[in-house]
């Protein structure tokens, strides 16, 4: 039998940490904050600091000094608990620190701690990672330690591509990472586009590049192919098609190598043929099954078309998602027709969600109007007044259908008057309202019994108005989604 006394160890060894008297390292990080510790304990518990104590040499007083200054005192002071007594609190901090932290860990090569960091963040802060993706995914590839956060962040990227390779510094992005993605049977984006999206990043690396083609020398496209030299084998030229191939590929066949352009040549006269390249296999394309509206509808209003038009507007792309590939759920939180048209029902069932989508439909003109608001609705009753909330992320819209041809989108330009909560005594009458711009309002608390909703045909506080015919109307009915982010 082995009796184990852990917990007393780690508290002795705490203590030593704060002994002042036997030390013989300072450890200098950001701020020039010092540290003082043991060469013993820190070479046990890290290869980091037993490869830097070996090169330094001590001053007078044999003490060995280490500077850190892109390393803060707030996460090297956790790091020196850890190392010492071999915990780490983190209640009541915020996951931005955990994933800080893990990245300090793995600086100091403290591998035990930075896979646990990694692991806790994948199992239980996985929606925090989705809404900061590019800050994660831009951190992971640095030193290539963070192996089940790649997977998890590649496993998104390879079901939503957008997501990296739409995104406006896709040119910024590690070569490591855009490699990574590139190994993935199953990214889903066709092969030329692959392609295309490669020569972007290649050619982002070397802002000298003509932009004409023609003016392209033998050594700007030698240049090009050294960029590219490990994307280069890692695309599936023989699953292009042949006009793509010859209209996308062809004109910068000089960075491919010769054998390779000969047996794509001769692959689309003979395709039996045998060929000297390696022809990687072609990506696998994930089925994904569309929502239906068999049974009961999602909505009374809005089509799928319209979700994934308003999801676009929401992530700032210039282009709708494709029905595969929209990345929010529309979580119906309120319908007037089921829940009332009373203002009142809109503060009691929306207080307190973010992210929300509301849509009504205009009696008379059958215009479809809403706006998309990023805060919390806020119905609390603090000194009995209103106030704008404040967002650069709000939009109010007008969505096509059988009567309006074009969709509308205006995003709010005056970001501190967005949206209005409003005051309490006001609730019985007053709805959503984005600015002074769009609203929803019923002085005989029904907004489908007298025509005092209304959006301005002239723009105040967003860009521009969204409706040419609609001024002061009453509704048929109104529905509010709580957006949410799919899971992988």
């Amino acid at each position: 039998m082995t009796l184990k006394f852990f917990d007393k160890l780690s508290r002795n060894f705490i203590e030593i940490l704060s002994d002042k008297d036997d030390y013989d390292v300072i450890v200098v990080v950001k701020n020039q904050k010092s540290f003082t510790a043991h060469s013993n304990v820190l070479k046990c518990r890290s290869p980091y600091f037993c490869k830097e104590l070996k090169n330094i040499i001590p001053n007078e007083n044999n003490i060995k000094t280490i500077t850190k200054p892109n390393i803060s005192d707030e996460f090297f002071d956790v790091i020196l608990k850890y190392i010492y007594g071999g915990v780490v609190g983190l209640e009541n901090v915020e996951t931005k620190f955990i994933f800080d932290l893990m990245k300090a860990a793995n600086e100091f090569e403290i591998e035990e701690l930075t896979r646990k960091l990694e692991n806790f963040l994948i199992e239980t802060k996985n929606s925090w990672i989705k809404s900061h993706f590019s800050l994660v995914y831009r951190s992971i590839f640095s030193g290539n330690n963070f192996k089940d956060l790649e997977k998890f962040c590649n496993d998104i990227v390879v079901k939503y591509p957008s997501l990296i390779f739409d995104a406006e510094d896709f040119a910024s992005l590690q070569e490591s990472a855009l490699i990574s993605l590139l190994k993935r049977d199953d990214l889903q984006l066709e092969e030329v586009i692959i392609w295309e999206y490669i020569l972007k990043w290649g050619i982002a690396q070397n802002s000298t590049l003509p932009i004409d083609l023609k003016e392209w020398t033998e050594e700007n496209f030698t240049t090009l192919k050294t960029t590219l030299q490990l994307c280069l084998p890692l695309i599936r030229y023989f699953h292009i098609p042949g006009t793509e191939v010859f209209k996308k590929i062809k004109p910068y066949k000089k960075i491919l190598d010769e054998q390779l352009w000969d047996d794509l040549d001769q692959y689309f006269m003979s395709p039996d043929q045998t060929m000297k390249s390696i022809i990687l296999p072609p990506r696998t394309i994930l089925v994904q099954e569309l929502p239906t509206r068999i049974t009961k509808p999602f909505s009374t209003i809005i089509t799928f078309e319209h979700v994934a038009e308003l999801s676009s507007w929401i992530d700032r792309k210039s282009r709708a998602y494709s029905l595969s590939n929209v990345p929010y759920e529309f979580q119906l939180i309120l319908r007037g027709s089921i829940n009332g048209f009373a203002p009142q029902m809109f503060w009691d069932t929306c207080h307190g969600h973010a992210n929300t989508v509301m849509i009504m439909k205009a009696k008379g003109t059958e215009e479809i109007l809403g706006g998309y608001n990023p805060l919390a609705w806020n119905a609390d009753n603090i000194n009995y007044t209103g106030y704008w909330g404040k967002t650069y992320d709000s939009f109010i819209f007008s969505l096509k259908n059988d009567n309006v041809q074009n969709s509308i989108l205006s995003r709010v330009k005056i970001h501190k008057y967005a949206i209005a909560h409003i005051r309490k005594v006001y609730r019985v009458y007053y709805g959503p309202r984005f600015g002074d711009d769009l609203w929803m309002c019923s002085s005989r608390t029904n907004f489908t019994l007298d025509n005092e909703c209304g959006c301005k045909n002239k723009p105040v506080f967003y860009e521009k108005p969204i409706s040419t015919t609609t001024n002061d109307f009453s509704i048929v009915d109104y529905e509010v989604f709580k957006v949410i982010k799919k899971t992988s």
